[in-house]
């Protein structure tokens, strides 16, 4: 394989929704800060702003961001399970969400023509996010990109990521979480 890891855009924006919900509803560091989970209202608008998806914005309830919220949580299981490399519980976790969602895939047509996207029984929020969440997971666990699920390792960060680097070799959620390691790494060698 050359080049970087190029999911199809459908199932990239699913990847990216879903890193976006589990770093923004699950509790955690980001970095070396606390994780202020939103709530309240703070909690439905921040979900509606994760869950763009091709310029349109799902209308998001507060019910929705609760149950979301749960979503999250079962999608960091899947994470860190991928994280560790234990790709059998983390296989388990994904068929799990498969099978709870009901996912089926649907072939829909747009203006350029027509793209493969995964739907739940209905099409509702939860259950419509859900689905494609769990299918992509599915795509990408069931491919030679199973393991670029990852989990921060900066210590205490705990945020999620998906690795799309040509070598897949990423262990940071972010830049910030890279050279904060360097840096400690760096001071330590010279004291």
């Amino acid at each position: 394989m050359t080049g970087q890891v190029k999911f199809d855009s459908h199932v990239e924006a699913l990847l990216t929704a879903a890193v976006g919900l589990v770093n923004l509803l699950t509790p955690g560091h980001d970095g070396t800060s606390v994780v202020d989970v939103p709530t309240g209202s703070r909690r439905t608008a921040a979900v509606g702003d994760v869950l763009l998806s091709q310029g349109r914005r799902s209308r998001v309830t507060a019910a929705d961001a609760t149950r979301l919220g749960v979503v999250a949580g079962q999608l960091r299981e899947v994470f860190a399970a991928a994280d560790r490399g234990d790709l059998d519980r983390t296989a388990g976790l994904v068929n799990e969400l498969l099978e709870s969602t009901r996912a089926r895939p649907r072939l829909d047509r747009f203006d350029d023509g027509w793209s493969l996207h995964f739907h739940g029984p209905d099409d509702g929020v939860v259950v419509g996010w859900s689905a494609g969440f769990a299918s992509a997971l599915a795509l990408c666990v069931g491919s030679e990109y199973a393991g670029r699920l990852g989990v921060c390792a900066a210590t205490p960060c705990d945020r999620i990521f998906v690795d799309g680097s040509k070598n897949g070799t990423r262990r940071f959620c972010g830049a910030r979480c890279q050279s904060r390691v360097k840096a400690a790494a760096h001071r330590s060698r010279h004291t």
